[in-house]
């Protein structure tokens, strides 16, 4: 099967469209026939050597296709079920197939098709998990989401207005309608605007830039208020300095939490936003265009037809 692998950590050059044998699934798991394969800045970061994993290893998370093979002891997914959800550390996405654990899959939402759902995953459960299993996020409270353009961001204002929390975004000025549309209340330009001088008492802050916008997002918290941050380490003392509360995410994979996800687009009560689709063999090109950190919403690799 072909797949995109890594022999050696660096820039985008190293990825490599090869030819690699299929795996087969284990107890509890089950192989996938991928038909897209979603791109997000951790796979950059794993490529570029961020994180010390085992070489060569398949790239990507991100999955949604057609189950190919259920292992032993899977009663929850039949092969020929569409699902989607986040691929097995080193097996990788961005691969014709691909072997996960059960539990980090999902049926894909009945009303969109592979490619948006391929966006989904790791995005859709970093804004849930920030916002919810987190930072309880609760409906009538006021939220700042840092970066609401990007691929969590468009997630986060989502679920956050589907909450019935006050959204407000940072973004540039030409984001500001696209935002709106989506469920921005407020949308604040950050290339011209300062927003720590525009909002305050807010219930939480979902920061998904670091730096200076970290820093500056403490004092515009209420007494109480929750800080997440998908990018940074949480100074240890913060918190407590501003009388407020604070934890790094970490994404996990969860099967049930991406049911849920499913469900409510089913409702049309939110979508997947998706900025290029490109053919598998042009990784590369897709990964230039995550590091830019200017796109709007997900990156996607196609890497078969639809099957309908």
């Amino acid at each position: 099967m072909k797949a995109i692998r890594i022999h050696e950590f660096g820039e985008p050059n190293v990825l490599k469209y090869e030819d690699i044998p299929e795996s087969q699934p284990g107890p509890g798991e089950v192989r996938i026939k991928v038909i897209a394969a979603g791109v997000n800045p951790v796979d950059w970061k794993i490529r570029s050597g961020y994180m010390e994993l085992p070489l060569p290893m398949t790239m990507g998370s991100d999955i949604a296709g057609v189950v190919d093979v259920a292992g032993q002891g899977v009663e929850s997914f039949q092969p020929e079920d569409e699902v989607f959800g986040k691929a097995s550390p080193g097996e990788g996405g961005y691969a014709e197939y691909t072997v996960v654990n059960s539990s980090q899959i999902a049926q894909k939402p009945k009303s969109i098709g592979f490619i948006e759902s391929a966006a989904i995953p790791t995005a859709g459960l970093a804004a849930w998990q920030s916002l919810f299993d987190i930072a309880g996020l609760e409906r009538g409270q006021t939220v700042l989401i840092h970066g609401a353009a990007g691929g969590v961001g468009s997630f986060a204002v989502q679920f956050a207005k589907w909450k019935g929390a006050y959204v407000i975004g940072t973004a540039s000025s030409k984001n500001a309608e696209f935002l709106k549309n989506i469920g921005c209340d407020e949308v604040i330009d950050y290339r011209n605007q300062q927003f720590e001088d525009i909002v305050g008492n807010l219930d939480v802050v979902l920061d998904t830039i670091g730096g200076d916008t970290l820093e500056k997002s403490w004092s515009v918290l209420k007494p109480g208020g929750f800080l997440v941050t998908t990018v940074a380490s949480i100074p240890e003392e913060k918190p407590q300095k501003y009388g407020v509360r604070a934890e790094r995410l970490m994404t996990q994979a969860n099967g049930k939490e991406l049911a849920q996800i499913a469900a409510i687009i089913d409702e049309n009560k939110i979508r997947p936003i998706i900025t290029t689709v490109l053919p598998l063999a042009d990784a590369q090109k897709a990964h230039e265009m995550s590091e830019s950190g200017h796109t709007r919403g997900k990156i996607v690799l196609r890497v078969a037809e639809d099957p309908k």
